[in-house]
């Protein structure tokens, strides 16, 4: 059996949050292949975005920011999101010379020899003092469980797995889902399907006005107590509310964007409340979110009882050599930015043999 490779840090995954460590890591001093290596178990740049649907284009995204120390500039609002970021991406690994490997799926994490952490790979295995993980939530679509799914005659399908509104054409759709994701395929799908419904556990929360600084320290302050408690961070839109702009309004006012109550149960040929009411549906799109990917960290037992993983700032607080940016408050695209830069100064005093903060 191959030794490990030795490292100093690991960086677990090429988005936005694992760019951004890897930046940091190298504007301290840190040289890729030598001191620290990023895998990335994509095919190719661009994280995330690269699997987004051809519908989403730049002008669509809310809330995409540039990576540290390059601009994302003159960028077409028309083009789909996937490629004006996956070049993005690609432009910026070759300015910084970040060497990401790919395609590289980490399937462990466990305690290695002498304090060291090993990460074993689809391509060999990694012996390290320090693991920035920045896997992000793509691969794990939260699919509900609800009584008669497995009966239902139409085709259901999740956020993941959407490819646009023309292949709904003539379907009667119900898309289930209060976020961001479901309203922009409810305002899509509409003008091609015959009927659509919309579902949701909960009222939908619309937000007026810009989300100014104020606002997104209370957002970003409400998830950071969750996860220094130990439970799992909760979707963005619970507490940002949904943007109302001009096409959400439009979808009010046409009754598009009319919610209903979760229905209680799944039919073959729709859903059904426990009123009686029931919908005939060809078709359920569920975009109900996704969860953080980080079965591979299972060896270690980070979780809490509560079921998630207590981060104090970035640093998972029972193992001090391991940082999750990308997760609970570093989610969005400028707190993976903030999160890579405080994981390497973190990870910085750890190997210089500083004392950690309890």
């Amino acid at each position: 059996m191959n030794a490990p490779h030795e490292v100093e840090v690991v960086v677990a995954g090429a988005g936005q949050a694992g760019l951004a460590g890897a930046y940091h890591l190298r504007r301290h001093g840190f040289a890729p292949d030598r001191d620290f290596v990023v895998l990335d178990h994509s095919p190719g740049p661009g994280g995330a975005w690269q699997h987004r649907w051809p519908t989403l284009t730049y002008g669509k995204v809310h809330g995409m920011h540039a990576l540290p120390g390059m601009e994302l500039t003159d960028a077409d609002p028309g083009r789909p999101s996937a490629e004006v970021i996956a070049e993005y991406f690609d432009r910026y690994e070759r300015r910084f010379d970040l060497r990401i490997r790919r395609p590289v799926d980490v399937r462990a994490v466990r305690e290695g020899d002498g304090g060291r952490l090993l990460v074993e790979t689809s391509d060999g295995s990694w012996s390290t003092r320090a693991l920035i993980n920045a896997t992000g939530t793509w691969d794990r679509p939260f699919w509900p469980h609800h009584p008669g799914q497995d009966r239902f005659r139409g085709r259901q399908l999740h956020t993941a797995q959407y490819a646009g509104p023309e292949e709904f054409a003539g379907q009667r759709v119900v898309v289930v889902g209060g976020g961001a994701s479901g309203t922009q395929h409810l305002l899509e799908i509409a003008p091609y399907a015959a009927a659509t419904t919309w579902v949701t556990r909960r009222p939908p929360v619309f937000r007026e006005g810009p989300f100014d600084q104020e606002a997104g320290r209370a957002a970003v302050a409400l998830v950071e107590d969750r996860v220094r408690r130990g439970l799992p961070p909760r979707s963005v839109v619970s507490v940002t509310g949904l943007p109302l702009n001009d096409a959400v309004r439009r979808g009010l006012a046409d009754g598009v964007l009319a919610r209903r109550p979760m229905f209680d149960r799944i039919t073959p040929d729709g859903v059904e409340w426990r009123d009686g009411r029931h919908v005939a549906v060809d078709v359920i799109l569920w975009a109900t979110g996704f969860r953080a990917a980080l079965d591979h960290l299972a060896p270690l037992r980070l979780r809490e009882p509560g079921g998630g993983i207590r981060v104090d700032g970035t640093r998972v607080v029972a193992d001090p050599r391991i940082h999750l940016i990308g997760y609970g408050p570093s989610a969005s695209t400028v707190g993976a930015n903030r999160a890579g830069r405080a994981a390497v100064r973190d990870i910085r005093r750890l190997l210089s043999g500083e004392p950690v903060a309890a």
